[in-house]
């Protein structure tokens, strides 16, 4: 089985006559038309909205898009939070969550009228003596223990640094709400990229029941309950994508079962999606700059593991399309490989594919989130450019590439130091 790329060969080749590989570009059609259908699939509740997770792309063209389709920002930093400030997101549109998190972080956000959800208690004195608790403030559970769909483990809350235990979050709201707070939240985030219509409708009922219980507790106004992230995407083209609509539909089931009877029909519920709202509609361009016949067979390309970390990172399955050849025969076994003094800088190993000549145009898939982003710098190499594939066809440069004096940018006035 195949994955389509939303730009063709010819398309490919215009692109590179202004703006040299590898690059990544992404589809502004198919972004609009995924966050409207998120939005459509959660339309039966009155307060619902998406933050997205800047992290996972975190390009200001990208954002002011999502926040035109009625998005707000999911922040970790000071820096996405100055990101999404100056893109012009306001409160309540930021979502601050954090951890391990600077006084002065806390700070800022306060600033800009972030939501703050508080990945531990200890940071309730923290906030309250670096600018006060606020009217509205969240608090991260964490069950613990093993989360399982089906029968599956899908992961290991117990393992994970994030969130209050079940006990912390009753002592967190009644002192929050001692100090002030009037409007509570609750977020959790229990399993990462959940090619399932079940994981979403399975963490809402744990939440829905936990809000029930804590406002019994407590007697605190619980008035939005935030499902985070989790919901994934098919890298390999073998699976079947998530139905958002499906799983909106298995969240109202749970909202109509356990929180309208308890009288809380009117809380609303947040999410905090990166991959799925991203991913797929991104690429890496890339071009083949040579091939090499010893043990393997190895294409190297002009992109490498400082483009896209995660093949090398996690071994990540990355699809990759040869542009001008779809429908040719995968008759060649390859190695994909980058420059990088490192034998995992690799994008495919042992991957059938039509047989490459060199300056073919390589599309690798689903890069659109945790792509970019992850970028960094060893061996000198540069980060690329973005762009965007406008809906009318035209194409913008929305970041341009690093250049050697970027690299050396941080160095200004110490060279004679050395």
């Amino acid at each position: 089985m195949q994955k389509k790329p939303f730009i063709t060969k010819e398309k490919a080749e215009e692109i590179i006559k202004e703006i040299p590989t590898p690059f990544h570009i992404y589809d502004e059609k198919g972004i609009r038309e995924n966050a409207r259908r998120l939005r459509a699939a959660f339309a039966w509740n009155k307060g619902f909205k998406e933050y997205f997770a800047v992290k996972a792309t975190p390009t200001p063209a990208i954002l002011k898009i999502l926040r035109e389709e009625g998005c707000g920002t999911d922040c970790s930093s000071y820096a996405e939070l100055l990101m999404s400030q100056r893109c012009g997101f306001k409160n309540p549109e930021i979502m601050f969550s954090s951890n391990d998190t600077p006084e002065e972080e806390f700070r800022f956000a306060n600033e800009v009228g972030a939501i703050i959800n508080l990945d531990d208690i200890t940071h309730i004195d923290m906030l309250q003596r670096v600018c006060g608790i606020p009217e509205t403030i969240c608090c991260r559970y964490n069950p613990g223990g093993t989360f399982s769909i089906s029968n599956q483990i899908m992961d290991n809350p117990g393992d994970a640094k994030y969130g209050m235990t079940r006990p912390q979050m009753k002592e967190a709201f009644l002192r929050l709400k001692e100090l002030g707070a009037k409007n509570f939240g609750i977020h959790s985030f229990l399993a990462s990229n959940t090619v399932s219509n079940e994981y979403y409708p399975k963490l809402a009922r744990i939440l829905f029941e936990l809000a029930k219980e804590l406002r019994e507790e407590t007697g605190v106004n619980i008035t939005f309950i935030n499902l985070s992230g989790g919901i994934g995407i098919p890298y390999t083209p073998d699976k079947e994508p998530n139905d958002i609509m499906l799983i909106g539909q298995g969240v109202k089931k749970a909202f109509e079962d356990i929180l309208v009877p308890a009288g809380m029909g009117d809380v609303s519920i947040y999410t905090e999606l990166g991959r799925f709202m991203l991913a797929p509609y991104g690429h890496l361009v890339t071009k083949a700059i040579h091939e090499k016949h010893i043990h393997k067979e190895y294409i190297g390309v002009d992109a490498c593991a400082a483009n896209l970390m995660r093949p090398a990172m996690y071994g990540a399955y990355h699809h990759i399309t040869v542009l001008g050849k779809e429908n040719a025969p995968c008759e060649k076994v390859y190695d994909i490989t980058g420059s990088l003094c490192e034998n995992n800088d690799k994008f495919a190993i042992d991957r059938c594919l039509p047989k490459i000549d060199m300056g073919d145009i390589l599309v690798i898939h689903d890069t659109g989130a945790h792509g970019y982003s992850m970028g960094y710098n060893y061996n000198g190499r540069l980060r690329s450019a973005e762009i965007l594939l406008r809906e009318d066809g035209t194409f913008t440069m929305i970041r341009r590439a690093e250049t050697v004096d970027d690299y050396f940018a941080t160095l200004e006035g110490f060279w004679d130091k050395v």
